[in-house]
C-alpha cells in the first residue's frame, strides 16, 4: 500500500512507543533499499519522538549504518572503490557488533558519522546517551539473511523496510549523483553499475520485516 511520509512516521512512531512500554530499550530497524527514505524517514522519528518527549513521552537517538563506511583509501587498495556502498565496503562486523552493544545501556555509547560532502567517516560523531530509551537504527543491509547482518535480527524490537517502486529508485538514484556534480549520463552509468545492483540486493535478499512501507 502507498503511503505519504507522515502517515509512515506515524505509524512507525507507534510502533517505537507500543514497543518502549515492555522494555528499557527500543531499538528500532529501518531498512530498505538506497534512495529508499530511509534517512528522511528515520530522522523524522527521531524528531517526533523527541518533540513528544517535552511532553513527557520518551527520547529517542538516531544511528545511521553510513558512518561504517570503509574509508576511501582502504577500498582503493583493495579495489573496491567503484563499489562503495555495497555491502563488503563496510565495516560489517563493527557495525552489528556495535548496534548489538546498543542493547546495554550501562554507558554513553560512540559511533562514527558519515559526512557526504567529505566523503568520510568522522569517529565519534554520534553519543547516544545510556539513558536513552530509543535508538532507531537505518541502513540498506539491515535485514540481510547472510552473516553478519541477521545478527541483527534478534536485537531489533521491531524493523521495518522501506520499498518505493524502482522506477522511482532509479530516477532518486540519478538525481543523487547529478546533485553530487554529475554530468547526467555519468551520473545514469553510476546510479545502473553500483547503486541498482544494491538496490536489487537488499530487495532479494532482506528478510521479513515487521513493516512495510512504499512510498511513492
Amino acid at each position: 500500500m502507498e503511503t505519504s511520509l507522515a502517515q509512515d512516521i506515524e505509524a512507525v512512531c507507534d510502533l517505537a512507543l507500543a514497543q518502549a512500554k515492555t522494555t528499557s530499550r527500543v531499538i528500532i530497524g529501518i531498512a530498505g533499499p538506497p534512495a529508499a527514505g530511509k534517512s528522511t524517514l528515520a530522522e523524522a522519528v527521531v524528531r517526533k519522538l523527541n518533540a513528544d518527549a517535552a511532553t513527557g513521552g520518551p527520547t529517542a537517538a538516531l544511528l545511521p549504518m553510513d558512518g561504517y563506511h570503509l574509508d576511501n583509501r582502504i577500498l582503493q587498495a583493495h579495489g573496491t572503490l567503484a563499489r562503495k556502498g555495497a555491502p563488503h565496503t563496510f565495516d560489517s562486523v563493527g557495525f552489528c557488533q556495535a548496534v548489538q552493544n546498543l542493547a546495554d545501556q550501562a554507558s554513553d555509547s560512540f559511533h562514527p558519522r558519515f559526512d557526504r560532502d567529505l566523503d568520510l567517516a568522522i569517529a565519534n560523531a554520534i553519543c547516544i546517551e545510556a539513558e536513552t530509551p530509543i535508538v532507531v537504527v537505518e541502513g540498506n543491509y539491515l535485514l540481510l539473511k547472510d552473516d553478519p547482518w541477521q545478527s541483527l535480527r534478534h536485537v531489533f524490537a521491531t524493523s521495518v523496510f522501506i520499498r518505493p517502486p524502482m522506477e522511482v529508485l532509479t530516477e532518486r538514484l540519478h538525481q543523487r549523483w547529478i546533485d553530487h556534480g554529475l554530468d547526467p549520463q555519468a551520473a545514469l552509468a553510476r546510479a545502473t553499475q553500483n547503486d541498482l545492483p544494491n538496490a536489487q540486493l537488499v530487495i532479494e535478499q532482506s528478510g521479513p520485516a515487521d513493516l512495510y512501507l512504499q512510498q511513492t
